[in-house]
């Protein structure tokens, strides 16, 4: 069994097969069972959280038929880690020969889902956003708000990158990196004038208020949504929801899941029904993406099982392919 590490998975993986492999993953089909929920409590501090999410399929990360996968994200939520100088959110990923159960690979869980979620945004962005979408508004100064900015500029030709985060000496952090990859990026104080400026706008933040305000969006604009994947949770207000046409990763997770999605159907703000489709439906055809250069376009993401087992199997057989 191979163990794969964080700088490992950054060294096999790039965005082209990052985005096919979630692509063909969603137009292929992969059983994905209903994640597990278990609280742990613990006498000495706020309750944990474990969480199992298992996927498998019959065909590997080109599509290839005749071989299958079985694999499964162990993820836990500990609120108390920031005293100790640790991530809230650790995990792993165990990837399993689809036929014998045999253990293939342990995969660095935070790393694999760093990509495969901001492959997800990008995947969503080839049907969504304008082909000469070329200003991208990240929102959030998280691990994943770097990856962003990659994966969509690998799908637009993005030649601006504006970030801005409620801590600014994040927002800095975050644009440095980025120039430093040779990326036109730049940290902005006034989310709201950018945000009109933008094309394409994609938030990854743990905000419970809404940040992007529909009132400031211009004709044309793509917007990406991530960080919200509870309830009680949302990135963007009514408004931005009832002037977009809205698409999700699954309907099943985002129906559920996504606040963004959630608090206005509850509030009769919109119905299910204005969530036209989802990644399966795109990837399938069976739905439209973008149909004019002027409409706004919105997608909501809460995550998948399938998106771990697609990027699961790419890193696997990639370091296969590497130490052959």
């Amino acid at each position: 069994m191979k163990l794969i590490s964080p700088a490992e998975v950054d060294g096999l993986l790039n965005w082209p097969d990052m985005i096919k492999a979630i692509n063909n993953a969603f137009r292929q089909g992969v059983v994905q069972p209903v994640r597990h929920h278990h609280t742990v409590n613990r006498p000495d501090g706020a309750p944990s959280t474990l969480l199992l999410m298992p996927a498998w399929s019959d065909f590997d990360a080109l599509g290839d038929s005749s071989k299958g996968y079985m694999g499964v994200k162990i993820v836990t939520v500990s609120p108390d880690n920031g005293a100790v100088a640790k991530p809230a959110v650790m995990g792993v990923y165990l990837l399993m020969d689809g036929k014998t159960g045999e253990p293939k690979a342990l995969i660095d869980g935070q790393r694999l889902t760093l990509w495969r979620t901001a492959g997800a945004s990008a995947l969503a962005a080839r049907y969504l956003a304008r082909e000469d979408a070329s200003r991208l508004v990240v929102l959030g100064a998280g691990a994943l708000s770097g990856f962003l900015a990659r994966a969509h500029s690998a799908v637009r030709p993005i030649t601006q990158i504006s970030v801005w985060n409620r801590n600014f000496a994040g927002a800095e952090k975050i644009a440095r990196e980025l120039v430093a990859d040779g990326f036109n990026a730049r940290a902005v104080k006034d989310k709201d004038a950018a945000i009109a400026e933008a094309d394409i706008v994609s938030a990854g933040t743990l905000s419970s208020d809404p940040l992007i305000l529909g009132k400031h969006l211009e004709p044309g604009t793509h917007v990406d949504l991530i960080g919200a994947f509870t309830p009680e949770m949302r990135e963007s207000d009514d408004e931005c929801v009832k002037r977009a046409r809205v698409f999700v990763d699954t309907l099943d997770g985002a129906l559920k899941e996504g606040g963004d999605i959630v608090q206005p159907i509850k509030a009769g703000v919109i119905s299910e029904s204005h969530v036209i489709g989802d990644l399966f439906g795109l990837t399938r055809g069976t739905v439209e993406g973008r149909r004019s250069p002027s409409e706004i376009t919105l997608f909501k993401s809460v995550g998948a099982a399938l998106e771990d087992l697609a990027a699961g199997v790419l890193i696997y057989e990639k370091a296969v392919s590497a130490s052959a």
